[in-house]
C-alpha cells in the first residue's frame, strides 16, 4: 500500500512527451512566436512573467473568432489596480456559444445517462438544432440581449441546448438543480431579475421520484420578473402546463425554422453567473464573461487535460456546481461531453464506473470525497469492469490524501493519469493543474496553471517555498468575475479576494509548494486548528483519521475565536457494528499525536450519523464551528444549500448543553 506524499505514481510516456497537446502548442510558440522552452517550468515562468504573450498566444493557438479585434489584451483598472479589476481584450467583440457549436456534424456532442440506466447521444447536428430552436423560443417569449434566463434543471441534454440558447443571444444564464429548496432557488435567482425560467416536473434520485411541481410553482412567485416558464416533463411524461399561467410546454416551447445567430457581446458581457459556496446569508452572485471563459477553458482543457475531439469528457455535478459550467466547456474542443443524472451510490458504489464502461469514457472526473467513499466501500471497480478507455481520472473539490491516490492506482493502474486539480467557482477554473509533461507524486498536484500566478504568501505577504500559507494569485486571470450583482461600487467583490493583500487575489485555502514546483492544498484557511500557535489545515486531520479502519468520515472544529482558546472537538462516522469505546478513543487520539502533534490530540471524540455537507459535498466546517459557538442556526447556515440537513441537530444540541469558548488568560 503506497501512503506516503512524494511517491512516485506517474510518469508521461514518450509518447505523451513528444505529441501532447502542451508539446504541440510549445512547438507552436518556437515556430511562430520564436520562444523555445525546455521545460514546464520555464514555460509556466513566461506565461506569468509576460502574461500579456501569454494570452495572446492563446487567443491565436485557439483562433478565436471576435466580429470586432481587439484593441488591448489586458489593461489595469480605472483606478489602477493590476489584479483587481484588469480588464481583458478590450475592444473585442464575440460569442462563446458561437465557438462552443463550431461543428454542424454527426460527432457525438453529448451522452447523456441516467441512475435508471438509460443512455442517450445527441450528435453535434442534434445539438445545433435544438438550440436554434431553443433560442427562437427564448425570442418568442420576448427574451433579450441583456436578458437573464435561469433554469432549475437535472444534468440534461435540455439544459445544455438552453445554455447555449441563452449565450448566443447574449442573454446570462444561472442554473440550479432540483434538488436545492426553494428559498436557495429564489435566494440566488431573485439576484439576476429573470425573463425566463425553464424547469422539469421532477426527477428521480437514488431509484426514488420527486415530484418538483409544487417547488416550481413557489419559484415562480418569488420570481416578479418572470415573462415565461418552460416545463420540461422529465418525472411524469404526461405533464400538463393546464392552470400554470404562462408555463409551456418543452416541446411547444421550441420554434422551427429559424436558423441559429450568434450576436457578438463584448469580452465581459455575462456569459453565465454563478453563486459563492458559501453556506450563510444570500449567495454572492458572480458574474463571468463570454471571453473570460472562453479563453481560460480553452487553455485549461486541452493544454493541461489534454483533451482533444475523440474525448468522452466526464465530470459527475449538478447543474449548481461550477465542474458543470467546466464540463460543457467540452463542446468548444469538439470533444463528446458526458452528462449523468442521478445518485453516484445507487444501486452500489460501482454506478458510476459501470457508467464509465458502459459510455467509453476517457476523460472522467469525480469528487474527492467520492473516491474515498470508494476506498471505505472497499469496491474494486478496476478488477470487475471495463475501464480500459480511461486515459485520465480527475479529482477536486477537496484536498485528495496520498491513500486515496494510491487506492487510484491500484484499481486503474500505472497508464492513467490522476489529474488532481484545485480552483474554485469564482474564476470557474482550475489555479492548479495536471500536465502530461510532468511526473506525479502522492498527495501532491502536478503544477500551478499557465497564466495563473499561484504563490503561497505568509501574514506579511511574503513567498513561501516548501512552507504552508495562503494560496494568492498575484496575476489578473481573465476568468476573474467581471463584477458580482449587487454590488455597484464592488466593495463585496474587494472584501471577498482583495481586503489582505494589496491588490493580490487571496483565495482562502493553505497551500504549499513544493520546491520541484508541486503543490499541496492542506484546507480552508478560514477553518485552520490554531493549537498555541501551531496551525494546522484540516485535511491533514481527516487523513490521519479516516485512515483508521472503523471510521468512514470525520469532522474536526476548533471552536477558538479571537481573544479566545477554545475546544478542539473530532466528531466521527463510525463503520456498521464498530464503537466509540475507550480503545477506540485511545486509538484516535494516539494516531493524531503520533503523525500530527501532541498539541492536536482533541479535547473531545464524538460518534455522528453522518457529516453535515453542502449539496457540492463539501464539509460544514465553519457553519458547524459558528453553531457551537451559539450562532444561531438561521444564520450560521443556508438550510437550503444542505445535503442533509438533519445532519446539523447534533452539532444544535451540542452547543445548548456545554459552554464551549472559554477566555484566555
Amino acid at each position: 500500500m503506497i501512503d506516503a506524499t512524494s511517491t512516485l505514481l506517474w510518469e508521461p510516456t514518450p509518447d505523451l512527451i513528444e505529441n501532447g497537446n502542451i508539446s504541440q502548442y510549445m512547438r507552436w510558440l518556437g515556430s511562430e512566436r520564436g520562444r523555445s522552452f525546455d521545460s514546464y517550468d520555464e514555460l509556466w515562468q513566461w506565461s506569468v512573467d509576460d502574461i500579456e504573450g501569454f494570452w495572446r498566444s492563446v487567443w491565436d493557438y485557439f483562433q478565436v473568432k471576435a466580429h470586432t479585434p481587439f484593441t488591448q489584451v489586458v489593461a489595469p483598472s480605472p483606478s489602477g489596480n493590476r489584479v483587481e479589476g484588469a480588464r481583458w481584450f478590450t475592444g473585442a467583440e464575440l460569442n462563446y456559444a458561437e465557438h462552443a457549436l463550431s461543428r454542424k456534424d454527426g460527432h457525438p456532442a453529448i451522452v447523456f445517462g441516467h441512475e435508471s440506466g438509460t443512455l442517450r447521444t445527441l450528435s453535434y447536428a442534434e445539438l445545433w438544432e435544438m438550440t436554434a430552436r431553443a433560442a427562437a423560443g427564448l425570442r418568442k417569449l420576448g427574451v433579450r440581449k441583456g436578458d437573464s434566463v435561469v433554469a432549475f434543471m437535472p444534468n440534461v441534454p435540455e439544459a445544455v441546448a438552453a445554455m447555449l440558447a441563452a449565450a448566443s443571444m447574449g442573454a446570462s444564464w444561472s442554473s440550479c438543480p432540483p434538488e436545492f429548496g426553494v428559498g436557495s432557488v429564489i435566494d440566488r435567482f431573485l439576484q439576476l431579475e429573470p425573463s425566463v425560467l425553464i424547469t422539469v416536473d421532477g426527477y428521480t434520485y437514488n431509484g426514488k421520484p420527486f415530484d418538483s411541481m409544487g417547488a416550481v410553482a413557489a419559484i415562480q412567485r418569488g420570481l416578479p420578473t418572470l415573462k415565461g416558464t418552460v416545463l420540461l416533463p422529465y418525472l411524469y411524461q404526461a405533464t400538463d402546463a393546464a392552470g400554470m399561467g404562462s408555463t409551456v410546454l418543452w416541446d411547444d416551447f421550441l420554434v422551427d425554422g429559424e436558423d441559429l445567430t450568434f450576436e457578438p457581446v463584448p469580452f465581459d458581457h455575462a456569459l453565465w453567473v454563478l453563486y459563492s459556496s458559501g453556506t450563510t446569508g444570500v449567495p454572492k452572485a458572480i458574474v463571468h464573461g463570454h471571453g473570460g471563459i472562453l479563453v481560460e477553458h480553452l487553455k485549461a482543457l486541452v493544454l493541461h487535460m489534454d483533451m482533444g475531439e475523440d474525448d468522452r469528457f466526464f465530470w459527475f455535478t449538478t447543474t449548481g456546481w461550477m465542474m458543470w459550467n467546466y464540463l460543457v466547456s467540452g463542446l468548444l474542443i469538439g470533444a463528446t461531453v458526458v452528462l449523468f443524472d442521478g445518485s453516484p451510490a445507487y444501486p452500489d458504489m460501482n454506478a458510476l464506473w459501470s457508467f464509465a464502461e458502459r459510455a467509453k469514457i476517457t476523460w472522467a472526473g469525480v469528487s474527492a470525497s467520492f473516491i474515498q467513499g470508494c476506498m471505505k466501500a472497499g469496491i474494486e471497480p478496476g478488477k470487475t469492469l471495463g475501464l480500459s478507455a480511461l486515459k485520465v481520472l480527475g479529482s477536486t473539490g477537496a484536498p485528495l490524501p496520498p491513500e486515496a491516490f494510491a487506492w487510484v492506482y491500484g484499481q486503474l493502474g500505472s497508464s492513467v493519469l490522476l489529474a488532481s486539480i484545485s480552483g474554485g467557482t469564482d474564476a470557474c477554473t482550475a489555479f492548479i493543474q495536471s500536465c502530461t509533461l510532468l511526473p506525479l507524486y502522492a498527495g501532491e498536484m502536478q503544477c500551478r496553471a499557465l497564466g495563473c500566478k499561484v504563490e503561497s504568501f505568509d501574514e506579511a505577504g511574503r513567498p513561501l517555498i516548501d512552507d504552508v500559507g495562503e494560496l494568492v494569485i498575484t496575476n489578473p486571470m481573465p476568468s476573474m468575475p467581471v463584477r458580482f450583482l449587487g454590488d455597484p461600487d464592488g466593495h463585496r467583490l474587494h472584501e471577498s479576494y482583495f481586503n489582505v493583500y494589496l491588490d493580490v487575489w487571496r483565495h482562502g485555502d493553505w497551500l504549499k509548494i513544493t520546491p520541484r514546483g508541486t503543490c499541496i492544498i492542506y484546507g480552508r484557511s478560514d477553518s485552520t486548528l490554531n493549537r498555541s500557535g501551531v496551525r494546522m489545515g484540516t485535511s491533514e486531520f481527516y487523513r490521519v483519521v479516516e485512515n483508521l479502519p472503523n471510521i468512514l468520515d470525520s469532522l474536526v472544529i476548533d471552536t477558538s475565536q479571537l481573544g479566545n482558546q477554545g475546544k478542539l472537538l473530532l466528531f466521527v462516522v463510525l463503520r456498521d457494528g464498530a464503537t466509540l469505546d475507550g480503545a477506540l478513543r485511545k486509538r484516535i487520539t494516539g494516531a493524531i499525536r503520533t503523525e500530527l502533534s501532541p498539541r492536536h490530540v482533541p479535547d473531545d471524540v464524538m460518534a455522528i450519523s453522518e457529516v453535515p455537507r453542502t449539496l457540492n459535498g463539501k464539509k460544514l466546517e465553519v457553519p458547524v464551528k459558528k453553531i457551537l459557538n451559539g450562532v444561531d442556526m438561521v444564520k450560521a447556515v443556508s438550510v437550503d444549500a444542505l445535503a442533509n440537513r438533519d445532519a446539523l441537530q447534533p452539532f444544535i444540541d451540542l452547543a445548548k448543553g456545554i459552554q464551549l469558548a472559554t477566555k484566555s488568560s
